[in-house]
């Protein structure tokens, strides 16, 4: 299943520069897993060393935030456009 990955400006080092990749895969973690595959070190700055999101990335398939759907075994059928979006924190 091919998909478009909207990368977030911080990752964007990763695929030169472009805001919206290809990749493909039936899951989130098969996806993750292809994004990896075509830019080396992409997948470790959104899931932490024990396989899991990090905690201040958010990522929505369509418009669904995968932490409320199957998290990495989120279905992600063909067309479907996944953002990364990193959370933003601060204050005063």
């Amino acid at each position: 299943m091919s998909v478009s990955v909207r990368i977030p400006t911080i990752l964007r080092t990763y695929t030169g520069g472009d805001s919206e990749v290809s990749a493909t895969g039936g899951t989130l973690a098969e996806v993750l897993d292809d994004l990896d595959a075509s830019y080396a070190g992409i997948k470790g700055r959104i899931i932490d060393e024990a396989g899991q999101l990090r905690r201040f990335v958010n990522v929505y398939v369509g418009s669904e935030d995968v932490r409320f759907l199957d998290n990495l075994e989120t279905a992600t059928p063909d067309g479907t456009q996944i953002s990364v979006i990193p959370a933003v924190a601060g204050g005063c």
